[in-house]
């Protein structure tokens, strides 16, 4: 529980003390809107070759040291240009610019809830879709009741370590575990990404214990993403993922029982193109952030007829 001074912000110095009453300082107030391609978020699993709504506004109730993102979520709110824009209006730049769906992201949507939660309402509404992209460190019933608006959300675990999660992002790590688990009871379509950073997440038992936790607690059809670690922030000292790393990450997770395992941030042959787990055909060729080519139009595999878990229209 936050204790915040008259006049004075939190941690997260997006919520602060206004005349006795915590209230959030960067509410309609954008730092970042963008159309981008869904699969950059990454969403592999949902209306793929969409164009989707991005919006951020500046904080983060985190402190990760490789923060790629740092210039937004760690600065000041005041420091940073921001734009006006109240959530009908985000609906209508959506429908203007001909998305299906809106995503919170850049920073986290945690930290900017009542715009996100109130946005989301609208976007329902307007039959918009809404997209998570956060980090998931939020306490349940807040948590429940955005996932009631929800319809996918694409959350970064981390690592399966507390040390990592207090030693790196300044949290706790059974928030993160409990936040993924409403989100899959809620019907909310989950992908989960890693980020695996040489030296603090990429032993073998790192990747095991991940990878076994999504099966486990998620279900084996849960896409996961191992993401490469590029040097940011307060880590520039520290050496790039290699690619043999990530093909590692690959196979132990596809070794215990996870289905769809994709590579990003990396240009490999095969790394983010979807598969049949069944019968092996390629059903979604990708190549960064374009769909190159599409065979699945409904839910199964045209040619097993295998059901692959997902939105697809």
């Amino acid at each position: 529980m936050c204790s915040i001074a008259p006049g004075k912000s939190g941690l997260c110095r997006v919520r602060g003390n206004v005349d006795g009453k915590i209230k959030p300082l960067t509410y309609g107030a954008p730092c970042s809107i963008n159309v981008d391609p869904i699969e950059k978020k990454p969403l592999f699993h949902f209306l793929p070759g969409s164009q989707i709504l991005s919006l951020a506004t500046a904080g983060c109730n985190l402190r990760c040291k490789f923060c790629q993102n740092w210039e937004i979520s760690q600065g000041v709110p005041e420091d940073i240009r921001t734009y006006s824009a109240t959530p009908d209006q985000l609906i209508e730049i959506a429908v203007s610019k001909g998305c299906r769906s809106i995503a919170y992201t850049y920073t986290d949507p945690t930290v900017f809830y009542e715009y996100a939660l109130d946005c989301s309402i609208k976007a329902r509404e307007a039959k918009i879709k809404n997209v998570l992209v956060t980090a998931a460190y939020i306490n349940p019933d807040p948590w429940r009741e955005l996932c009631r608006y929800t319809d996918a959300a694409n959350v970064d675990l981390k690592a399966l370590s507390n040390d990592f999660y207090r030693d790196i992002c300044g949290a706790e790590l059974k928030p993160v575990l409990d936040a993924l688990v409403i989100a899959k009871i809620a019907g909310v379509m989950l992908e989960v990404t890693n980020l695996v950073i040489p030296g603090l997440n990429d032993s073998d038992d790192d990747l095991i214990n991940i990878s076994r936790w999504i099966k486990e607690n998620l279900g084996a059809e849960t896409p996961l993403h191992f993401s490469r670690f590029f040097p940011q922030y307060l880590m520039m000292n520290r050496d790039p993922t290699p690619q043999a790393t990530l093909r590692k990450a690959k196979e132990i997770a596809q070794s215990e029982g996870l289905k769809y395992v994709y590579l990003g941030n990396v240009r490999m042959e095969g790394a983010e193109n979807t598969s049949c787990p069944s019968c092996g055909e390629l059903l979604i060729e990708r190549q960064g952030y374009t769909v190159l080519k599409k065979k699945l139009r409904e839910s199964c595999c045209p040619k097993c007829k295998h059901e692959i878990n997902g939105v697809w229209i």
